[in-house]
């Protein structure tokens, strides 16, 4: 069998994967991976960073803010009146002659007069409904006095 000049152009053409295809195919790339990250930096952008920085910043004008006598709720909830502060922490009373020391941004907020109706509204609807239900018991419902000891 011999081979004509036909068949050895045929057999010394070089073989192009898929990938060689495509790239070469592609023309550079174009715009749209280009778009789509900056598409995905912005969308970052929008969704996480800048509420994130808002959030801080108002943070640090509560936490500038802060005068001896304002009542305030820390992060963890409780209310307190402050007594004095520093640079990195806030002296809070929590109670009537009970002082405690905490970093200054423990404090989430300051407590206007109107947060503080609100809440004594809710303390008294449910102390109300507690005194409702009292009401409905029975004497055999209450538990003995020593669970520990057997009933004679």
């Amino acid at each position: 069998m011999t081979l004509g000049t036909a068949d050895l152009d045929t057999i010394r053409q070089p073989t192009y994967t898929s990938i060689q295809l495509a790239a070469e195919g592609s023309g550079g790339g174009g715009l749209t991976p280009l778009l789509l990250l900056l598409g995905l930096g912005a969308f970052t952008y929008l969704i996480l960073v800048r509420p994130q920085r808002n959030r801080m910043k108002q943070m640090q004008r509560t936490q500038a803010s802060l005068t001896p006598g304002a009542e305030v709720m820390t992060t963890a909830g409780m209310y307190a009146t402050v007594v004095r502060f520093d640079d990195d922490s806030v002296t809070l009373e929590t109670a009537p002659g009970v002082h405690n020391r905490y970093a200054r941004a423990a404090v989430a907020r300051i407590v206007t007069s109107a947060d503080a109706t609100d809440d004594s509204d809710d303390v008294i609807s449910d102390e109300s409904t507690d005194d409702e239900d009292s009401d409905d018991r029975t004497d055999d419902d209450e538990a003995p006095e020593d669970a520990s000891r057997p009933q004679r």
